[in-house]
């Protein structure tokens, strides 16, 4: 029994293992010496492990009692993970290494988070759905404060801090009342004590108190407040990797908590996630409007996204499952060429994320220039380009739940938010000339998964990348 269910979760042992042995390896040899080393490392057992997951069959097995489920669902949370954080990882390290932050802990610390969301998406019980969230969470923390000589870098990793452990607070609060009023944490005994449509009150007050702990995770509003600050003041690498792979994993969690534990009783967390959705929307799109500083603007574009793919959510159907995977995977291949873009905004080797000085950027660097425009483009939802697709998949799954009004709402707060992505291209091609530019040529790695995002956008187009019949395979497993 112990090796069939060791066998489960077999790549998530491989990633902690690694872990530990980098861990060890990197303090008793050359320490920050083998930093860039073990980023290459991480990054390519990242890809190892993904193709594995990807490649390891269709069949849905549990372990430890149901406590651990590896379906579809799971597999294609995984892929996405473990891609993006790899792609981040390999992104970051030139960026790091020039100013002296290169750490041999960051890596350790995202693969150690990555068993944590790995765990996340996978979790069958209330337990070890908390336990895959912590050990995310304490990495994240660290990793948001890794320039410890700077004040606004451990200003972030404290706002993350105290704010993740009120949501965990919250999100154990609603546990503990779930489990009184059920008698069980397996999410299988869960919904069997909801019922069909007749869920208790506390019951109710569990499940509103546990989706208020999530909502933190994925940012949407009205608990969106350490966003902002927190991608402001990391690292930017660090930023790029809240804004990928965390997001796909808590989305993926919230996902399976509602549906598995709660499927029953669909009518009534539907209306809190519409909520969450249409307040999320409507926030990232005007208060994203008045920013200056790229990154500031991009955590509230995080924002806004998740409340279309909390759309896909809130239709509580098949279709509306896999609508959230497709777009999520999208989300996340934009944010990564878009982040490539923004670490490469540098001035006589600094960094800068200050949006005026991409004044007339056009000039100086058409071929980025026009990469940026693709995405910026994707991004706002303009047709033909697959962000387009992605808001019509879950447009399109709102309106076939009964929720016409949210998806009217998501058309109005995409037209709003198209503005200030509008207003980056508008500086890029028709700003005023300026004598600080910023510096020409990058490294041919930030160029390449820019370059690579943005083709990604168009030629997608096509067929998605036959992802749509994967996430149809992944939401059929979650929602039978």
């Amino acid at each position: 029994m112990i090796q069939s269910d060791l066998a489960v979760i077999l790549p998530e042992i491989v990633i902690a293992v690694y872990a530990m042995l980098a861990l060890i390896g990197a303090v008793y040899t050359a320490k920050d010496g083998l930093a860039s080393l073990l980023v290459w490392t991480t990054a390519g057992l990242f890809t190892l492990v993904a193709l594995w997951i990807a490649t390891s069959g269709s069949t849905t097995t549990e372990a430890f009692g149901g406590m651990f489920i590896n379906d579809g669902f799971a597999r294609f949370s995984k892929v996405m993970i473990l891609i993006s954080a790899a792609a981040v990882l390999v992104m970051s390290q030139e960026y790091m290494a020039r100013r002296g932050i290169l750490r041999f802990e960051y890596p350790i610390l995202i693969a150690l988070s990555a068993v944590g969301m790995m765990m996340m998406v996978s979790a069958g019980d209330l337990m070890s759905l908390y336990m895959g969230l912590e050990l995310q969470s304490l990495a994240l923390y660290v990793v948001a404060s890794l320039r410890r000589d700077s004040a606004i870098s451990t200003e972030a990793g404290l706002k993350y801090f105290v704010l993740g452990a009120l949501s965990s607070g919250l999100l154990l609060y609603g546990a503990s009342l779930t489990y009184g009023f059920a008698g069980t944490t397996l999410f299988s005994g869960i919904i069997e004590a909801a019922g069909e449509g007749q869920a208790s009150l506390g019951l109710l007050f569990g499940l509103v108190f546990m989706a208020a702990g999530l909502a933190f995770k994925v940012s949407a509003v009205p608990f969106h407040m350490w966003t902002p600050d927190v991608y402001e003041g990391s690292p930017t690498p660090v930023t790029a990797f809240f804004a990928t792979a965390p997001k796909v994993a808590a989305m993926a969690m919230f996902a399976r908590l509602m549906f598995e534990a709660f499927g029953g009783v669909v009518g009534d967390w539907q209306q809190v996630v519409a909520m969450l959705s249409v307040l999320s929307m409507f926030l990232g799109a005007v208060a994203a409007i008045g920013q200056t500083n790229i990154k500031r603007l991009m955590a509230y574009s995080s924002i806004a996204h998740m409340g279309y793919a909390l759309m896909g959510l809130a239709a509580g159907t098949q279709f509306g499952v896999q609508a959230l995977l497709i777009y999520m995977a999208i989300y996340v291949t934009m944010n990564v060429g878009t982040f490539a873009f923004i670490l490469s905004m540098e001035r006589d080797g600094q960094p800068v994320t200050d949006i005026a000085s991409l004044n007339m950027f056009s000039k100086v660097e058409p071929g980025r220039a026009l990469a940026m425009l693709v995405l910026l483009f994707s991004l706002a939802g303009v047709p033909p380009l697959v962000g387009f697709f992605g808001k019509l998949y879950v447009l399109r799954a709102a309106y076939e739940g009964g929720l016409a009004w949210l998806a009217i709402a998501g058309v109005i707060a995409s037209v709003i938010g198209a503005f200030y992505y509008l207003r980056i291209v508008f500086f890029m091609y028709f700003g005023e000339e300026r004598d600080d530019t910023l510096d020409a040529g990058t490294s041919p790695v930030l160029y390449g998964f820019l370059s690579l995002s943005a083709i990604a956008m168009v030629v997608g187009v096509i067929n998605l990348f036959g992802i749509e019949g994967a996430a149809a395979a992944a939401a059929a497993t979650l929602v039978p």
